[in-house]
């Protein structure tokens, strides 16, 4: 995170300093501390909610914890919470969470490091790459990056496209997960603890965690990191928090994600990590609590060290996953980092209304997923990526199509993020970010790129979908387009195989958008088919398409 050419990377450069403290709007607690040695617990446990009278000393450093309006008593012991979701004695056990994030770790570096812990949390739980955005949407920063995980929506609805956000941003239209919980139930208790001041402070713009986070912690070090959160896990209710470690990649623009002093970096977070698991297994009333604990970053690197670009080691970050729900192993389709957020609010009963994500583990129920995907035939890609197999029932129609080109995009085909985007870089091809798993691609861009005749005119054509007894449907897709030129884009429906007729034309670009287009059904229909063409490329851009449905 603490990127050399960024303003807000380091603490003097961002304005925050040791002492500062950001005022809270409610009750909330913010900390900014230059030490934290290892400390017993309090003789009694405090509440998130509680006001202490006099300063907290902590090493060296005393710190006074200040609240606006307190909020009322919390009458519950410590790994007790009250559920005001369902029936309590319908609740087999108390929901808890804890997201971990570590800055810079690349999934793939683990192994090679000397890091027990998350080579068990990879063994037992749920664990997968994930893909980022790139330019013109954001770079791979911390600021984007850890927003995108804290809000569960992308940076073209955040707004957070620096380490500098200042005001620029839209974090109060889409607030952290931790502050979703707390509007849900006051009786949560919520905590953030950030070795990167602003997560939690006013230092590079609005606090990434908001004000009404429970407990805020700029903690100065990747130890105290650690150190608060256990003490906090041992002694207090800790519903749900999220804390940030910073010093691999700090390491990562030292020796680069390749480098010696990286993979030592992994293992001093390693056993920082185990504190803090340590902690919540001795917590008094652990064996009826149900922990959900993910662990995840905000960018990778390159093997030289560095990021911002739209390299794939630099746009790479991951998802482990334990707890309810956590099917051990890859899963099929990779998830999101926006999925953390919702997954986190899913375990509280909280609806993830409005985001990007959804809980992890949730079944995809896209026919593209289904595809098998095989290696390159001309590009010189050496990953699995690409096929001309349509899934069951669909279909593609290549009449009018050139001859020659590039294999791999002649008419439609099934390809995933991985593959695609390293066709070429800077193109866009890497802010498709709302498509999943294996989607569909028209891409006259790429098909250009070896000797061919004529134009890419293909067309994608979906089974026949009931449409029996429904004066109206809706039809949904996630659509990625880049207009130029002659090309043209669009959608039309068939009705009981009469004439097409076009529903939707793109005269733009429609960069990562969900589509939702109305059709009226005629009187006495059954059956529709819907068709996505693109026709007159002739070295244009492209289209893609994932997660087709027709709904009433």
């Amino acid at each position: 995170m603490r990127e050399p050419h960024d303003t807000c990377a380091d603490d003097h450069q961002s304005g925050v300093h040791a002492g500062d403290t950001a005022v809270p709007e409610r009750r909330a607690t913010t900390l900014v501390l230059t030490s934290w040695p290892t400390v017993n617990p309090p003789h009694r446990i405090l509440r998130s909610h509680e006001r202490r009278s006099t300063p907290i000393s902590y090493g060296q450093v005393a710190v006074k914890e200040t609240r606006d309006h307190p909020a009322p008593p919390r009458r519950r012991p410590v790994g007790r919470r009250a559920d005001r979701r369902s029936d309590p004695q319908a609740v087999a056990a108390t929901p808890k969470a804890l997201v971990i994030g570590v800055d810079g770790l690349v999934l793939d570096r683990i192994a090679a490091a000397d890091a027990p812990t998350l080579d068990s949390l990879v063994a037992g739980g749920s664990s997968s790459k994930t893909s980022l955005y790139a330019n013109p949407m954001a770079p791979t920063l911390s600021g984007p990056g850890w927003a995108t995980i804290a809000t569960g929506v992308w940076p073209d609805r955040h707004g957070v496209v620096s380490n500098s956000w200042g005001t620029n941003h839209r974090l109060a239209e889409h607030p952290d997960f931790l502050t979703r919980l707390e509007r849900a139930d006051r009786s949560t208790s919520t905590y953030a603890i950030a070795t990167w001041a602003p997560l939690v402070t006013t230092g590079a713009g609005t606090a990434i965690f908001g004000p009404e986070v429970d407990l805020r912690v700029s903690s100065g070090g990747d130890q105290a990191t650690a150190d608060r959160a256990a003490q906090h896990l041992r002694t207090t209710d800790a519903d749900a928090g999220f804390l940030h470690f910073d010093d691999v990649d700090a390491a990562g623009h030292t020796c680069g994600a390749a480098g010696a002093c990286y993979r030592a970096a992994i293992t001093a977070v390693d056993k920082r990590v185990k504190q803090v698991l340590d902690a919540i297994a001795a917590r008094p009333n652990r064996g009826q609590e149900a922990w959900t604990v993910v662990i995840t970053s905000d960018h990778g690197h390159t093997d030289t060290g560095g990021h911002g670009g739209s390299t794939p080691g630099e746009r790479s970050s991951l998802i482990i996953h334990t707890g309810p729900g956590a099917a051990p192993g890859t899963p099929a389709v990779a998830p999101k980092n926006v999925d953390v957020a919702a997954t986190v609010l899913g375990r509280f009963g909280v609806a993830p209304a409005g985001l990007d994500g959804r809980p992890l583990g949730t079944p995809s129920a896209d026919p593209f997923d289904a595809v098998a995907l095989k290696p390159a035939v001309h590009e010189a890609i050496g990953v699995l990526g690409w096929s001309d197999t349509s899934p069951s029932g669909w279909r593609v129609d290549d009449t009018g199509m050139g001859t020659g080109g590039v294999a791999e995009w002649h008419g439609w085909s099934f390809t995933n993020d991985d593959f695609w985007t390293r066709t070429e870089t800077g193109q866009w091809r890497e802010t498709n970010v709302r498509a999943r798993g294996v989607f569909a691609v028209a891409d006259s861009d790429e098909w250009s790129d070896r000797t061919r005749t004529g134009t890419f005119t293909s067309a994608l054509i979906s089974p026949a979908y009931d449409v029996t007894g429904r004066s109206r449907v809706v039809v949904g897709f996630v659509s990625h387009h880049r207009e130029e030129g002659a090309e043209t884009a669009t959608v039309s429906v068939s009705f009981d195989g009469g004439p097409a007729r076009t529903v939707l034309t793109y005269n733009g670009d429609a960069v990562a958008k969900v589509e939702a287009v109305p059709v009226a059904v005629p009187a006495g229909a059954t059956r529709m088919t819907v068709t996505w063409r693109l026709a007159g490329g002739d070295n244009n851009w492209y289209w893609a398409v994932d997660s087709p449905t027709v709904t009433s």
